[in-house]
């Protein structure tokens, strides 16, 4: 009587796994693959912290698949591949979307986010919702999450004493090469500088030979290109704070569950905090050195600034496309 019990048991436990093979086997099938599209590098932050944290915080359902330096879906590409069905992802920046959306450019305007912060305050506050829908519902693409990608400041080449880069009139005069679009240009006279066109790879020389007085990049693109080599002081003018979003196929997103989305969710979050953090340490070891390498680095009147450059956008062209009291709405959330 055990051994015929004991028997059924078995019988019945081998059917239980066969049933749970089974199971275990469609479950695997229905795996989805998340590919995602950067022109970025495999050891850019931003990859960095998407493989590092997103993609085994989403391994329980989908696999995640990282494509760099733009090797699956061409630059500039990414969204439409997404709207189409043909990616699940990417890392789009606010002047790309303002192709689509020109209120978007906002976002992408000197002085609009003051810092990290202030950006993710941003991106969660009830202002960005119709932001948010339009891309969903035009374009089919949801944005789940900003990522931070560090500060512009203004690189000069003449020492401090001559020269103490505190406010917009202390940039007079100052021939300052900026990126040659028109939007740079117009960023460039609202510091109080007087921008100059000219090509990344002519900086260097450009700054030694005294044919412009200034470059503004990030710090880490100082380092970099060793433009501490021929300048002697940054002001922390801090006046582009630059993102990205983690976009994702609101048609896969979709098709998740509840439980699903709510991880996906998070994980984009934790991965823009993962890299957030990186980039902020980063940026602070740098400072320590470029004032290592003999350069003066200091912070001016950044109130000055924001309201003098805001000034210069307000009834501008480049400020038409701006819903009205959204900018308002953006600096209440600062500091």
């Amino acid at each position: 009587m055990t051994m015929k019990m004991t028997r059924r048991a078995f019988s019945a436990a081998v059917g239980a796994l066969a049933l749970a093979g089974t199971s275990l086997g469609a479950f695997a099938q229905d795996k989805i693959t998340l590919r995602l599209s950067t022109p970025a590098s495999e050891t850019d932050q931003r990859s960095v912290s998407l493989a590092n944290v997103f993609g085994p915080a989403v391994a329980g359902f989908a696999a995640y698949e990282p494509h760099y330096n733009a090797s699956l879906v061409a630059q500039g590409s990414e969204l439409e591949s997404i709207a189409s069905g043909d990616l699940e992802m990417s890392i789009t920046s606010a002047q790309e979307l303002a192709t689509f959306f020109p209120e978007f450019s906002i976002f992408a305007t000197g002085y609009v986010h003051q810092n990290a912060e202030h950006q993710v305050r941003v991106f969660n506050d009830p202002l960005m919702e119709p932001f948010k829908q339009k891309v969903e519902d035009e374009l089919g693409v949801k944005l789940l999450a900003v990522m931070y990608l560090g500060r512009r400041h203004v690189n000069l080449r003449f020492p401090r004493s001559e020269k103490n880069v505190m406010t917009p009139a202390d940039l007079a005069g100052v021939n300052l090469r900026m990126p040659g679009s028109d939007a740079w240009q117009f960023l460039g006279k609202a510091l109080g500088a007087n921008p100059t066109p000219m090509a990344f790879t002519e900086i260097y020389t450009a700054l030694q030979t005294g044919s412009v007085d200034g470059q503004d990049n990030p710090l880490p693109t100082v380092v970099d290109a060793k433009f501490y080599e021929v300048t002697k002081q940054i002001s922390l003018t801090s006046h582009l704070v630059d993102l990205n979003y983690i976009a994702f196929s609101k048609a896969v997103w979709d098709k998740l569950t509840p439980e699903q989305q709510a991880t996906v969710q998070k994980a984009a979050e934790d991965a823009a905090e993962s890299g957030r953090q990186a980039q902020l340490k980063k940026e602070e070891d740098l400072v320590a050195f470029l004032k290592d390498k003999g350069l003066d680095v200091y912070e001016p009147d950044l109130k000055a600034f924001r309201e003098h450059v805001q000034a210069q956008y307000v009834g501008s062209s480049f400020a038409e496309a701006w819903p009205e009291g959204v900018l308002e709405k953006i600096n209440a959330l600062g500091n």
